[in-house]
């Protein structure tokens, strides 16, 4: 699957966020090495904290049936649907990438004029992970 194929299921996604109280709907999807493709979205709640993001809504239904090597996931947004702008992950989405992905994971930032695309380590410039262990 090319990046441009990614890009579009985000957008298809995005059509199924749950975001009444912000407006911004969010869709990701996300590649697995295998070539398989998990869609999320967000999905607000009036009391914020149980509100979960596109891409972690992606990641999670993909770890629960089994998938742990990824290679790249798309992430687009906007004010009611309407794409309006680069969105990078939140600092939450971005760990839970980093418990998964290795420093090459790509992510595609949709935009109206087509997308950009940054590694996990551009995004995370510091970054610990259980795979990184320190002696003192």
């Amino acid at each position: 699957m090319d990046l441009k194929e990614l890009c579009t299921l985000a957008v298809e996604a995005m059509g199924h966020a749950y975001a009444p109280y912000s407006g911004y709907k969010v869709g990701a999807a996300l590649l697995c090495a295998d070539g398989t493709v998990y869609q999320g979205c967000n999905i607000e709640n009036a009391s914020y904290t149980p509100t979960v993001c596109a891409e972690r809504t992606a990641f999670f239904k993909a770890v629960y049936d089994g998938h742990r090597d990824f290679t790249a996931i798309a992430v687009c947004g906007g004010k009611d649907g309407v794409l309006t702008g680069a969105f990078p992950p939140c600092g939450v989405c971005r760990q839970v990438m980093r418990e998964f992905c290795e420093d090459d994971f790509l992510l595609c930032f949709v935009t109206p004029e087509g997308y950009e695309t940054h590694t996990l380590a551009e995004v995370l410039p510091f970054s610990f992970s259980a795979k990184t262990h320190m002696q003192l």
